[in-house]
Formats: C-alpha cells, sequence, structure tokens
C-alpha cells in the first residue's frame, strides 16, 4: 500500500478497495462467531453470578429469620462502641442499605427529643442518646433513615427492620 494513490484512476481504485474487502469477508465471519461464542460465555457467567446473588442473599435472609444478626434497636442498647462504618447494614427484606443520607461519607443515626435531632456516628454515641430518652428520627418522623449504596433512593424504616453485620464476620 505504499504505492502514490493519487496517480491511481477511479476504477484502480474501486478494484483494490473491491480486493480489500473481499479479502476480510472471511476475517469478519471469523471475528463474528467468536464474538458469539464470547457472548454465549459472558451470558452463562452472568448467570452465575445472578445464582450466587440470589443464594447468598436466601442464606442472609435465613440467617436475619433465625435471629443470628441484631436489629439496629438491639445494637443500640447493646452499648457496643464501634463505629458504624464498621458494619453493613440490610433490610429484613435482604437488601443492603447504608445509614443517613445518600451521599454522605459516614454512616449516621438521628436521634430526636421531640424537639431537636442529632447525629450519631458510632454506637457509643447513639447509646448515649437512647439512654437519654431520645428516639431514632427527626420530630414528627420516626425511624432509622437508610438509603440504598449507589443510589439517592431513601426512607425510612423501623429500627426493628433493619440488621447489621460486623465486617469481620463477613467472608
Amino acid at each position: 500500500m505504499s504505492d502514490d494513490l493519487t496517480r491511481l484512476t477511479d476504477e484502480e481504485l474501486d478494484g483494490r478497495l473491491a480486493a480489500l474487502r473481499a479479502e476480510m469477508r472471511p476475517l469478519d465471519l471469523e471475528l463474528a462467531r467468536l464474538r458469539a461464542d464470547r457472548d454465549v460465555l459472558l451470558t452463562e457467567q452472568r448467570r452465575r453470578q445472578r445464582t450466587a446473588h440470589r443464594e447468598q442473599r436466601a442464606g442472609l435472609k435465613a440467617a436475619m429469620r433465625e435471629g443470628k444478626f441484631p436489629t439496629i434497636a438491639e445494637l443500640v442498647a447493646g452499648g457496643d462502641e464501634d463505629s458504624l462504618d464498621e458494619f453493613v447494614f440490610n433490610l429484613k427484606t435482604g437488601g443492603e442499605v447504608r445509614l443517613g443520607f445518600p451521599g454522605a461519607r459516614r454512616q449516621t443515626l438521628t436521634f430526636t427529643d421531640g424537639k431537636q435531632t442529632a447525629q450519631a456516628g458510632d454506637l457509643a454515641e447513639a447509646a448515649r442518646l437512647y439512654v437519654a430518652g431520645w428516639d431514632h428520627g427527626s420530630p414528627g418522623r420516626p425511624g432509622v433513615r437508610v438509603h440504598f449504596p449507589g443510589t439517592r433512593q431513601e426512607r425510612l424504616v423501623p429500627p426493628d427492620d433493619v440488621v447489621a453485620r460486623h465486617r469481620s464476620m463477613l467472608q
């Protein structure tokens, strides 16, 4: 191809282009076959990942039903002093959530005395507020604020509907 292409006539250029396309046709067919084989393998890989995720979530839900993991209410009343970031939280339905507001760097629990609110970033502060008579939530809005990781979707749930697993216990 080091020829001076400007010297070719239109017919010669069209001929070379047609010859090159003919030479590429078997390679295109082989590439299409390889892509189809790749897609079959990727589909199987995704199927296995979905199955593993479904089984892991079913195991988590079974462990929650058996009471193996404490709820937020039990964790706060237990007097532990760990940071909330030391835990992975799940709804009773099995979905993983984070505590506090979406986009926040640290997980927090909000407590209210009916008039004002306070944020607790660790269990020691949460226990202190709880013992002082403060409830989960904000004035007029009881509950634990949770959001789904990677989203801005949030909601308030009862403290007994969120369970905690310490990160050291994860596989």
